[in-house]
């Protein structure tokens, strides 16, 4: 019989249920004739809500300050820090928001969003989400690494195995951004090694595999997939998926685009045994990145992870 085929999920919250719903609650409508017409709690405070109740999960905030910061009507972050100036959160957020939104409006702007991360990060001393909006702002303005990393350590200082922030910092040490294949290289590995037993970091060299076949794939039409021959892939994946996928770790708030990122690679390299209980893992949830390497994104994914015997 034929499997019936479900809808995949393709959606920046990932599977945080709570984080989408409340992306849902607070789009638009033409029946409300505007955010918030008809209710009688603050606009802001869906998101106010779920942000309290991640508490110090600092990488579920910073999945959810991000992508709130991207996808929210900036109208409800304003409105939250005009009606509550003092607000962690809300100072946080708009300084995500600002970081977002800063280098499309000058530098007049961009000072602004510097100035946003600095009152965040007082106001909130343990958070390190201020410092990765910080990192992401001057990501976007092209700063070199060396100027970078002091503000990335801030971050890691308050959240030594962040996964955000060690997958930020390997992007912005890519030669995608602003380095070069062996600083990347060099980070992913050293950050592997240290990272404590079932740490998603595990997935760094694994992740920089992935960045590398896309910065040569960018340069040459062809020849860039050998880079999944390499005698040391094996041992990356390998790594990855026992210090990692096989350990009892609970999972992470972006743990979908790590798996995605691992069952990309066990496909590359040819290992679908492997790769089918990372699939099963993943269900609906397919993640842009890095299928979007792969010519038909969406039928590659589904290919694989609806082989069978998956």
């Amino acid at each position: 019989m034929f499997r019936r085929r479900t809808a995949l999920l393709v959606h920046p919250a990932l599977d945080d249920d709570a984080l989408h719903a409340t992306l849902t609650e607070l789009r638009p409508t033409p029946q409300l004739h505007g955010l918030g017409a008809g209710s009688s709690r603050p606009l802001w405070q869906p998101v106010a809500d779920v942000l309290r109740d991640t508490g110090k999960d600092w990488d579920r905030r910073w999945h959810r300050m991000s992508v709130l910061a991207d996808r929210l009507p900036v109208s409800v972050s304003e409105r939250w820090i005009t009606e509550r100036p003092g607000d962690g959160d809300a100072l946080v957020l708009w300084a995500c928001v600002r970081c977002v939104r800063a280098p499309a409006d000058g530098w007049t702007a961009v000072r602004d969003a510097e100035r946003a991360c600095l009152r965040a990060a007082e106001a909130c001393p343990e958070d390190p989400t201020p410092w990765l909006a910080l990192l992401g702002l001057m990501d976007s303005l092209a700063v070199p690494p060396r100027d970078a990393v002091p503000v990335w350590t801030e971050a890691v200082i308050r959240a030594p195995w962040h996964r955000g922030a060690y997958h930020r910092l390997l992007r912005y040490l890519s030669p995608r951004g602003h380095g070069s294949v062996a600083d990347m290289i060099d980070f992913a590995g050293h950050g592997a090694a240290r990272a404590p037993h079932g740490s998603p970091l595990a997935l760094l060299p694994v992740a920089a595999r992935v960045e590398l076949v896309a910065h040569r794939q960018r340069q040459m039409s062809f020849g860039a997939d050998r880079h999944w021959n390499e005698p040391r892939v094996g041992v990356e994946i390998e790594s990855a998926l026992t210090a990692w996928f096989r350990t009892a770790a609970a999972p992470h708030a972006e743990a979908v685009a790590d798996l995605n990122i691992l069952a990309f690679a066990l496909v590359r390299t040819h290992r679908p045994a492997d790769a089918a209980p990372v699939f099963r893992r993943i269900g609906r949830h397919m993640t842009p990145h890095p299928w979007e390497l792969l010519p038909e994104p969406e039928r590659t994914f589904r290919y694989w992870r609806d082989r069978p015997g998956q």
